[in-house]
């Protein structure tokens, strides 16, 4: 029989949480104390810091582990752990996903579809997203990249006077593919 060294992993967590010594888990013999209004004490005994700790109905929370000797805070643990759980939460909030949104152009397409894809292009670009402006050339028109790449600028010139753009990728032809990336200034 084969035994695996490995750990099951039953799910991921996208934070890396902090883990806390409290209370009877710290095993040093002296610490830095702080207490609940944020006043330094100084350096005491560990076992003197948990029974002041407890006799205010609080817990001691190593705060600093690698401090020499360690930095210890009288606090409500539940209440630390709310407050950094809802500072995360916010900070998760506030951060933006940029996606990046697809615009196919091709090289014999008519005047009312290109303006539907610009008024797309603006749209998405609004929205802060990215634009990825992309035009597959078929058959015969693999011949003609020249006029491919004709249109494909005039189309990116135009979406530039409606929104001021930056150029993410410049024009890459791949095979019987053009494509470039546009941003909002």
């Amino acid at each position: 029989m084969r035994i695996s060294k490995r750990k099951p992993s039953f799910g991921h967590q996208s934070y890396q949480q902090i883990k806390y010594r409290i209370n009877q888990y710290i095993r040093v013999p002296e610490v830095r104390l702080i207490d609940e209004d944020g006043n330094n004490i100084g350096v005491v005994d560990t076992r003197q810091a948990l029974t002041l700790a407890q006799e205010k109905g609080l817990d001691l929370v190593e705060v600093s582990p690698l401090a020499n000797p360690p930095v210890v805070k009288i606090v409500d643990y539940k209440k630390m752990k709310y407050q950094e759980e809802k500072e995360r939460r916010k900070e998760k909030a506030k951060q933006k996903k940029v996606e990046v949104k697809g615009i196919r152009l091709s090289v014999r397409i008519s005047e009312h579809d290109t303006e539907t894809r610009l008024h797309q292009a603006e749209k998405f670009l609004s929205q802060d997203d990215k634009v990825r402006v992309e035009m597959i050339l078929k058959g015969r028109e693999r011949q003609h990249v020249d006029l491919a790449r004709e249109n494909f600028n005039k189309f990116i010139d135009s979406l530039n006077q409606i929104i001021p753009l930056t150029i993410e990728q410049s024009l890459t032809i791949q095979g019987g593919k053009l494509s470039a990336m546009v941003a909002k200034k």
